[in-house]
Parts: C-alpha cells; structure tokens; sequence
C-alpha cells in the first residue's frame, strides 16, 4: 500500500504547481484587500483557544463577543478563536451551546493570548442561565447547513435500541432516507455517492451497516456532526450533493470515564481518559452485534436459515499530544466489517460476504501567531468488498473497493473583525478496484480477465473570505480550482464497429503505462452565500455552487448496496458537473426559542450515469466498465420548510419538503425526461422531545413520503407459450406511500446531579460519579408495512388459459419494540 502511495505521489507534481500558483494569486489579492482596514487604527488582537473545564475538549463554534463595540467572532472547528479590535477597554463574553457563559473585563492595550474553559456544571443551587447561540440560525451566512446535538439524537427513538446519526439526518428537510435496507441517504436530488461523508477529514466510501439499517457511527464517539445542503464553502470538493462533517472526541485529558449499553442485537462501550494530564488523551470506542451467536441455538437443523449468520463490528481510537500551547498533534482512525456467512453442510456450499470501511487521519494544529492557523492532515481510506463462495470442487470470489492516500494543509487568517480567510490545498491518489474475479474447479482455472485496477490523482486549491460589507450585508466568497488526471497502466477496451456489450467480434486494445496520462479534467467552482438581515431576528440568505465531481458509483440495482462500484473520471466517463442555487428566509421568534426558515433551490447535473439496459456483470469480463454507461442530465428543485424549538421542556422540530427530480437520457425513455428514483414529491417529518421530570424523557418522531418510483409492465401477452412484459414510461409508477410513528420514553433511575453541602454549609449541585438510564423504544408503532420492493408471481397455467398474474409487495419491518440499558461512568 505505501509504495502504491509513493508511486502515485512521483505523478503529482505536474497536478500541483498550478494549482498552488492560482490559490497564492488568489490569496494575495485579498490581504491586499484587508490590509487598509488593518492600518486605519491601531487595532491589537485577542486569541486563544476554548475548551470544556470538564474534559478539555475543544469547542468549535463558540461565539466571542465584544462590547461595547458590538462585535463578535466564532471559534474555528478546533476551538481557535481571534477577535482583532482597536485598542481599548472591552466586556468580552464567552459562550457555548449548553455551557454557562463567561464574561470577562479585558484591556486590549497589546497583544493577547487568553484561553477559556466553559463549565456546564451548576456550582449552586441558583438558577443559573445556559447560553444557547443565539440568533446563529439569523446572523451567519451559512445557508442549508446543520448541525445536530448529539445528546438529542440519543433521546430519539431507534430502531433495535442501536443510535443512528444517520437516521436522524435523514429526519431534516431536503434530506431523504434510502429507504429500509438501503444504504445512504439523498439529498436535494442527488445520489448517494454525491454525498461527501468525512470522518476526521478522512473520506468514508460506504456509510452503513446491515444494508442501510445502521449507520457506522458510533454515536458515543462522536463530538460533532454537521450537514451542508447548500452554500457549500469552497474549502471542501469532489461531491455535487453535500457535505457530512463528523468530527470524533479528543478524548478526556481531565480524568478516566467510560460509557456504553447493551441492547438486544449489539452492545457498545467508551473508555477515554488523560495519558498525561491536560497534555495528552486517548479515548477508544468499540461496538458489535451478537444476534448471530443468540440465535444459534434455537435454529433447527432444518430451518432454512440452519448454517446462516451475520453480524457487523466497528473500532474508533483517537489520541492528541499537546507539543506546545502552539501545537498539538492529533492521531485517530475508524475500521468497520459487516460479515455475511453460510455454511451448508448437506449441499456442500459455503460463502463468505465480508465488506467495510477502514480510515485513518493524521493531524497537526499549529498557533502560528494571534492571527493565522495552520492545519496539516494526512488521510488514509480503505473500502473493500469481498464474495466468496465455494461448493465441492467448485470456488469463486468477487472482489471490488477503493482506496485512498490523502494530504491537506489548511490556513485559516483573521485580519480583523470584519474578515475571515481560508485558504489551502487538497491532494488525494486513488486506486480503484472496480472488480477483481477468481473461479476455478478443482485444478483448472477459468479465464476470468486480469484483475482491474484504476490510478487516479486528485488536486485542488481553494481560497475563501467571510466579511462584513455593512452591518447588514455579510459575504462568504469563495473560488476552487480542481484538477483530475486519470493515469496507468490502464488498457481500454473498444469494441469493434461500436457494437458495445455481447459483441462477437474482438475489442481492439489501447495500452497505457505506469503513470501515463489516460485522460484529464479541470475547472474552477466559484462559490457564494450572502446574508442581508432585517432585524434582530429575521435575514435574507442567498448562495451559488458550483462543484465538480470526478468519482462515480455505478449499480445495476434499484437499490443501493454494497456490491455498487466506484469509477473515476476515464476519457469516456466525464466528472459530473452540478450547479445550485438557493435562496431562503430565516426568522426566530419568542426570545430564539424558535427557529423558521424557508428555503428554495434549483439543481442541475451534468454527466449523470446509468448502464444500458440490458448490462449484466459478467459484461465486464476483458471490457471496461464505462463501455457499459449510458450518460445524461439531471435537474432537481423545491422549497423546505423548517420550524425548530430549542430551549424548554418540548424540544423538536418539523419539517416539510415539496420537491422534483428529474433525469434525462438520449437512449432511455426515448430521450424525455423522467422521475429519478431519488424523486420524492412530499416529505414530511416530526420531531419531538420532552422532558417529563428529572427522572423521564420521552421521544416520538413521525415520517411521511411519496412513495417510490419504480418501471413495472403496463400489459402482458403470450407468444410462443411465454409471457411476454410490455413497460411503461420509465418510473412512472408509484409505489404506496412511506410512513411510520416511532415512540420512545428513557428513564433515570438517579437524577444527573444531586446535592451537597460544601465547607461553609452552602447547598451547591454535583454530578453524579455513575449513571445510567433505561431506553424503551417502539419502531413502528402502528404496524405500518411500508414496500420494500414489488415482484410478480404466477398462478394458474398458459396451456390451461387460467394463468393469472399478481403483484406482491414485501415489507420488511413491523412494530418492533427494544430495549437498551445505558451506563456512564
């Protein structure tokens, strides 16, 4: 693997230069811009970085603001924050979603380094205010981001008792789940493999466990997760869709804790604690199922699931080390399997279906002064699935995956209060195994093609700034330069007179070698979200993407699973092109204890895939995968609705989305266009929680969605004593529409805190040393069986005249009640 690394490292120079040469002209021009607001006045800074006194882990997002000059700055992802102000004496407050707010009386007559701990810890009895980001969902420029607390997913019903991010995204507007036993999700239009899903800035290529059921999240590990919709910065690239931004704990570098539960298929836990005290931290986090082990015994040697099994695990480890108040490195990764097995003995036959995700991250955080942050990654990604079977004599095995090598340095420079600027430069080598087959039969060994392997390079460069033009306006503009370059050894296949798959006639063959250029592509994305606000509580927001996107996932079912296939961008196969618009409103009401927005977009996609009709894998055999690819368009528009309480007892939110997709191919529906099967019209969902007493929480989420659209035949006839299908209009039949109610109630047997009296007899609260609580969940709670998938089956006979075809739908889940005890220590 390392030397696959280095090779593809040799090929990128000439990929580079450019790239870096645009991004420093670009960065140039804008501190040339900023330099005549850094000199008007002798402005002095404060920076430092913010953290929770509990654990020391940082806080990203925290709001610094100053008075009485009225303004404020946001700490970076990894807690750093800079305020550049004229010199003077300033009230600077401190705060935190959920955190007690800080307050402190700060002489900016120089330079000065300040860092801050922010406790959620009640030290008396007295009400005490928690802050809660006030007017963010107004003021800031982001459009279609969100972000989730963690500890509120974990309120929500579950399925099985097993937490799941992924679900709960799916629960937003714009956001669309795959569906039960699918694997992904959608988002305003787009596939699942527009969607960039990173884990501590390393890509994951496959986001699930159990076909869609679970995502690979371990909710218990994760410190922060936020989804982009629209308005996506240009510091990230490569997807047209959005972006999945999952961030693991630090770990405690305070003292040792634990949590985990244990549930009725799967049991989790979390060890994390201080190598060296407030210097360095580890935490490592595993989970896995054992319906597998539990079901064995009671499984007959009769039954035909006798010989099956399945189960799934995944690891999480992170450590950082403090070098310096400067510099601190951070190391993590993340392996998951899911493993299918079978084992007849009668038969013969046994097979083996093991496929994950393995990542791994490397970073430094380096302070290099009070106004620029340096942030150096490398990334490594491995996804891999595997086929095995074997009967008798007989064995086959199918292997398919991508791997991939990355690097990232990231600058992020404040000026002064009015600007923020970032710029920086990705690279990523893949390596593509689009599919690898073995057969043999005792000593004899089929001819089944050399196994495939794709290189490709990818680069980019991107410079943004986030400024105040007003006290109204504020910009986030962006520029990204990517660049892809498809390389060898290749060999490509083209097929004689053009005759495409089953042809007779053999391919004639290109042969390209070890890093020469098999084809290339790039283009700048310009990007930009503007806010325009009218009050305190209400603005105005606006943006434009533009995104390339130079991987493709190909799969010739309905449905999403894991036998999919990634391809890069080839001479053939162009990147896909996106372009969005979007616009919305934004208001909270009542002091910001509500949230509203409504938001209208328009999406276009250029160089969308699908095989030809009648493509089956064994097509692949000595032939390129792209040979099989039919190309076209795509469109996607609609408006969300969203409203949000937060603080209270009731906490929730509903939203709803009214939406089209649509795809277009000159060679399928006779060129018109078509519902994608991502089209969902309506989607509803409802979100709620409630804090009953310090002892009961309840969760209930509801779901609404046009059903699915699908090609089924609109006639049949008989020739030749066989049935013969006749199909409509592609997608042009609906399936029944999707909607369940989930329910959920967690009790406590001990209240989080309690109290106690201190040395001077003062009554003040601490928290607990053990806790735990009981999770009761109802999946499904009125038995609703949603379609799965329609297939036809025949009763009766042709040569009787009594054959009768029917349609059946399968459905996979009904109410399905769970159970999961939680401990944390």
């Amino acid at each position: 693997m390392t030397n696959g690394f280095f090779h593809g490292i040799r090929g990128c120079p000439y990929l580079c230069f450019p790239v870096m040469n645009i991004v420093l002209r670009l960065f140039l021009l804008l501190c040339t811009l900023t330099l005549a607001d850094s000199v008007v006045a002798q402005n002095t800074t404060l920076s430092g970085t913010i953290r929770d006194e509990e654990n020391g882990e940082t806080l990203p997002g925290a709001v610094i603001k100053a008075t009485p000059i009225d303004r404020a700055v946001v700490a970076n992802p990894y807690g750093f924050y800079s305020i550049t102000l004229p010199a003077g004496v300033y009230q600077v407050e401190f705060s935190f979603t959920g955190f007690i707010a800080q307050t402190k009386t700060i002489d900016l007559n120089k330079d000065q380094q300040l860092d801050i701990s922010l406790s959620t810890e009640f030290k008396t009895t007295e009400v005490i205010e928690i802050t809660a980001d006030k007017s963010k969902n107004v003021q800031s420029t982001e459009i279609g981001k969100i972000a989730l607390d963690i500890d509120q997913v974990k309120k929500l019903p579950v399925l099985f008792g097993e937490i799941d991010i992924l679900k709960t995204i799916t629960l937003l507007p714009g956001v669309q789940s795959a569906g039960e036993g699918n694997a992904g999700f959608y988002v305003r239009g787009g596939g699942i493999d527009q969607n960039l899903i990173l884990l501590d800035n390393a890509t994951v290529y496959n986001a699930s466990h159990l076909f869609g059921f679970f995502s690979v999240f371990n909710a218990d590990a994760v410190k922060n997760l936020e989804l982009t919709k629209g308005g996506v910065p240009a510091n990230y690239g490569g997807r047209l869709a959005s972006v999945l931004d999952v961030t693991l704990k630090e770990g405690n570098s305070k003292e040792f804790h634990g949590e985990g539960g244990i549930g009725l298929i799967s049991s989790r836990f979390t060890i994390e604690g201080p190598i060296k005290k407030d210097t360095s931290s580890f935490i490592i986090s595993g989970r896995r199922t054992y319906i597998d082990v539990l079901l064995k015994p009671f499984i007959s040697e009769e039954s035909n699931f006798n010989g099956s099994g399945y189960f799934f695990y995944d690891l999480n480890a992170k450590m950082n080390y403090k070098l310096s108040r400067r510099d601190q490195v951070f190391i993590s990764g993340y392996f998951g399997r899911d493993v299918f097995g079978f084992n007849s003995e009668s038969s013969g036959f046994s097979t083996r279906i093991p496929w994950g995700n393995a990542t791994g991250t490397i970073r430094w955080n380096r302070i290099v002064n009070e106004k620029l942050f340096m942030n150096t990654i490398l990334t490594f990604t491995d996804y891999k699935f595997s086929f095995q079977g074997e009967q008798e004599e007989f064995e086959f095995s199918l292997n398919s995956g991508i791997q991939d090598w990355g690097a990232k340095i990231q600058w992020n420079y404040y000026p002064n209060y009015r600007h923020n600027i970032k710029w920086g430069l990705d690279y990523t080598y893949h390596i593509f195994t689009p599919n690898s087959v073995y057969a043999r039969s005792g000593d004899t060994e089929f001819n089944t093609g050399e196994k495939t392997r794709l290189f490709s390079h990818e680069v980019s460069g991107y410079v943004l700034d986030e400024f105040d033009i007003t006290e109204k306006l504020r910009i986030n503009a962006g520029l990204r330069y990517s660049y892809f370059a498809h390389v060898g050894p290749f060999t490509r296949f083209t097929p004689a007179n053009n005759s495409g798959f089953g042809q007779t006639a053999p391919a004639a063959q290109t042969i390209y070698d070890t890093n020469e250029l098999v084809g290339d592509y790039g283009g700048f994305e310009p990007r930009i979200n503007v806010r325009f606000t009218l009050d305190k509580y209400s603005s105005i927001k606006g943006g434009y993407m533009r995104n390339y996107q130079f991987i493709h996932l190909t799969s010739l079912s309905p449905t999403s699973l894991p036998t999919d296939v990634w391809l890069p961008s080839t001479e053939r196969l162009r990147p896909q092109i996106g372009q969005q618009f979007s616009i919305g409103y934004f208001r909270n009401f009542n002091k910001d204890m509500f949230e509203t927005s409504v938001e209208l977009y328009y999406k276009t996609m250029d160089n969308q895939s699908e095989y030809r009709e009648g493509a089956q894998p064994e097509n692949t055999v000595n032939d390129n995968i792209d040979n099989l690819l039919i190309f076209g368009i795509g469109r996607s528009y609609g408006a969300e609705f969203f409203i949000k309480k937060r603080l209270g007892k009731w906490n929730g939110w509903i939203g709803y989305t009214l939406s089209r997709t649509e795809r277009r191919f000159d060679n399928l529906n006779l060129g018109e266009w078509f519902p994608s099967r991502w089209d969902r019209t309506h989607d509803v969902s409802f979100v709620m929680s409630y804090k009953l007493s310090d002892r009961w929480e309840f969760g209930f989420v509801f779901v609404y969605g046009t059903g699915n659209a699908i090609t089924l035949p609109q006639e049949r006839y008989i020739y030749e004593n066989r049935v013969v299908d006749v199909y409509g209009a592609r997608n042009s039949f609906r399936m029944a529409p999707y909607h369940r109610a989930d329910i959920s109630g967690t009790y406590y047997p001990k209240p989080k805190y309690k109290a106690i009296k201190d040395e001077n007899g003062k009554e003040i609260l601490k928290k607990r040393n053990f806790e735990n609580n009981w999770n009761f969940s109802v999946y499904n709670l009125y038995n609703r069986m949603n379609p799965y998938f329609i297939y036809f089956g025949n009763d009766g006979q042709i040569q009787n005249g009594n054959l009768e075809i029917k349609a059946y739908q399968v459905s996979l889940f009904p109410i399905l009640p769970s159970v999961t005890w939680n401990f944390k220590f």
